[in-house]
């Protein structure tokens, strides 16, 4: 699997997973009506660092991004998103994105990582706490899950 920065080009190749995957509206907390052109300005925003993750045919599989959690003084704790092809979940994608991103952000400066709104019944929560990540709150009911009904969204937080 080789991961790279994207470039615009990708865009309509991680559109059709970023779209199903927020319109399940089960591990994102983006409106699952965004259009397409919202969604590239909140993914392939300049601000952020994309990466994608192609398989050895060259196919798009999944996409990361990196970027400041919080300006000022306290900038130098990051921020990301991940989103896999959920046709290819399973496959270690998310573990070497989460790997590759931790690493870049390690390189670039940052003090530590921070995920704002983790849904608790996510499965990458899972991923996550083995790569050291843990929870430091809780915000209950936060989220609207469309199987479980109200469930919280963890704040996770890595020193890097």
């Amino acid at each position: 699997m080789l991961i790279r920065e994207a470039t615009a080009d990708d865009w309509p190749h991680i559109w059709p997973f970023w779209h199903r995957i927020v319109a399940a509206a089960e591990t994102y907390s983006w409106d699952p009506d965004t259009s397409e052109e919202e969604a590239r300005e909140l993914w392939m925003n300049p601000v952020k660092q994309v990466y994608v993750a192609e398989d050895d045919t060259g196919t798009v599989v999944g996409s990361a991004y990196l970027t400041p959690n919080y300006g000022g003084p306290a900038a130098r704790i990051a921020n990301a998103g991940f989103m896999v092809d959920p046709d290819r979940s399973g496959q270690g994608i998310g573990r070497a994105l989460a790997e590759h991103v931790l690493a870049a952000a390690k390189a670039a400066g940052y003090r530590g990582m921070v995920f704002n709104a983790v849904v608790e019944t996510n499965p990458a929560v899972k991923l996550w706490t083995s790569l050291g990540f843990r929870i430091v709150g809780t915000v209950p009911e936060a989220f609207e899950h469309p199987r479980h009904g109200p469930v919280g969204l963890h704040i996770m937080y890595k020193a890097l």
